[in-house]
């Protein structure tokens, strides 16, 4: 079972709470246990799971990416100008793999699953697999 979703995103970077649209995907699907892979299909967007009660959580988190990978840099030869998407998206990770028990994500209770958009706004897919 496997689905690719598609969103716009309205800013360069952002965080993008996709939990509940994985879920609905689960239960539509009546799927019960098994593995979720959700992976971006883009070189600067990444997939992570964090925390997903205090917004300023992403707010910090896209901060100190900025610090560690400044927009624009002297030294940067990559034609496009966005060699600091790729680099967050690098570190971030392109795909994170779920556990799905009773129907639910397997998630603590203060986590969620993010679509991160480090080069926006644009639209985007990101996918996810099943594996029961």
């Amino acid at each position: 079972m496997h689905k690719t979703f598609h969103l716009r995103t309205n800013s360069r970077d952002q965080m993008i709470d996709i939990t509940d649209e994985i879920q609905r995907f689960l239960k539509e699907n009546d799927i019960e246990d098994g593995v979720a892979v959700v992976t971006s299909l883009h070189t600067t967007a990444g997939i992570t799971v964090n925390e997903n009660a205090d917004p300023d959580v992403k707010t910090d988190m896209l901060m100190r990416l900025d610090e560690v990978y400044p927009w624009e840099h002297k030294m940067d030869m990559h034609g496009e100008g966005n060699t600091a998407a790729h680099l967050k998206t690098s570190t971030v990770g392109h795909a994170q793999t779920l556990t799905i028990q009773d129907g639910e994500l397997l998630l603590g209770t203060w986590q969620g699953v993010y679509f991160c958009e480090f080069d926006g706004p644009r639209q985007r897919k990101y996918h996810v697999k099943v594996i029961t």
